[in-house]
């Protein structure tokens, strides 16, 4: 049986999701380096992330999986669609981690000075149109 890495995640807790997601249509679906990286998020690049890997043979059905999802429109708490409140385009990266603001530049500056791991990030949305950085509310 041969395994090959269908995506890599920053955590395990969204490669399980998708693992979970994965079993539910059938294709047997395994998470790797995950025990690694959450005891020490800074081997996240040393690793190369939490690999969710699968059988070669459910290459094609995997990736459809994964393009469905990709096409699902994220939506709020009042089940209404996310859009760029700039200008309103529902294509956007989700979970995209951003510096921008003083706390952002501090943390920059820290991690450079102290040669550590910034310590500060935010996770917004951010339009793929108008780069917009935003969070749904």
């Amino acid at each position: 049986m041969e395994l090959i890495t269908l995506k890599v995640f920053d955590s395990s807790v969204e490669a399980h999701i998708l693992r979970s997601k994965l079993e539910s249509e059938d294709i047997d679906a395994f998470v790797f380096d995950e025990h690694s990286i959450s005891m020490n998020p800074l081997f996240t690049q040393a690793l190369g992330g939490v690999r969710l890997k699968i059988r070669k043979e459910d290459h094609e059905k995997a990736l459809s999986i994964l393009q469905e999802i990709d096409e699902t429109n994220y939506t709020n708490d009042l089940n209404e669609v996310i859009v760029c409140p700039k200008c309103g385009s529902n294509e956007y990266y989700s979970n995209f981690k951003s510096m921008k603001g003083g706390k952002g530049l501090l943390s920059i500056l820290s991690a450079f000075i102290f040669w550590v791991y910034p310590i500060y990030y935010k996770t917004v949305y951010k339009c793929k149109k108008c780069n917009k950085e935003f969070t749904a509310e």
